[in-house]
């Protein structure tokens, strides 16, 4: 199995980190060419608006599109990546991929100085509880019938949600030293 990060811009290096301390087969994707045998792309949290046009001026947005449709290929946004995998998004300056079946609000939880850390609920694991790192963080405002959401904050706020092989966590898992989302990702695209 061989897995790439999205590294036009954002925390892309932390996250190939966390797959390699995993020993999977990783690549930075740069250019539409390093997606083919991909089974799974990680998009980094960063600049969604950066990141967005970065898509489109390397030829990205359309081949990753595709591989979605196709369903050859499994998608995890984190924080600015879940913003570029909603449908509906708040304020987006240039289009995102649009491919998953949820809205979501930017910067929901203010600014950079709002950053902080919580337990998150998740009905994916065992032990329930999940350290959430937020960033300039969004929120899941929408869950449509396609997806589910996955991750919630105590006050019950959406923080990540599924659809299939797609995953959008508004927080950090490659900031942490908890590895379960990264596990959780590549058990996803190796066995659906």
């Amino acid at each position: 199995m061989k897995v790439g990060v999205l590294a036009l811009q954002g925390d892309f290096a932390e996250h190939l980190q966390v797959l390699r301390r995993l020993q999977v087969d990783t690549i930075p994707v740069r250019l539409p060419a390093q997606l083919e045998g991909l089974q799974g792309l990680i998009i980094p949290g960063g600049e969604s608006t950066v990141i967005g046009r970065l898509l489109h001026e390397w030829g990205l947005w359309q081949p990753i599109r595709e591989r979605i449709e196709q369903k050859s290929l499994g998608v995890w946004g984190t924080c600015a990546g879940a913003i570029l995998l909603a449908k509906q998004v708040s304020n987006l300056e240039v289009e995102g991929l649009r491919m998953m079946d949820i809205g979501i609000e930017r910067n929901a939880f203010g600014r950079q100085v709002d950053s902080f850390a919580a337990k998150l609920k998740t009905s994916l694991f065992e032990d329930l509880i999940f350290p959430g790192v937020f960033i300039r963080a969004p929120v899941i405002t929408q869950v449509g019938e396609a997806a589910q959401a996955v991750a919630w904050l105590e006050d019950k706020t959406v923080v990540a949600a599924q659809q299939g092989k797609l995953l959008a966590t508004a927080f950090h898992p490659e900031l942490t030293q908890d590895t379960r989302f990264h596990e959780y990702f590549l058990n996803l695209v190796r066995f659906a």
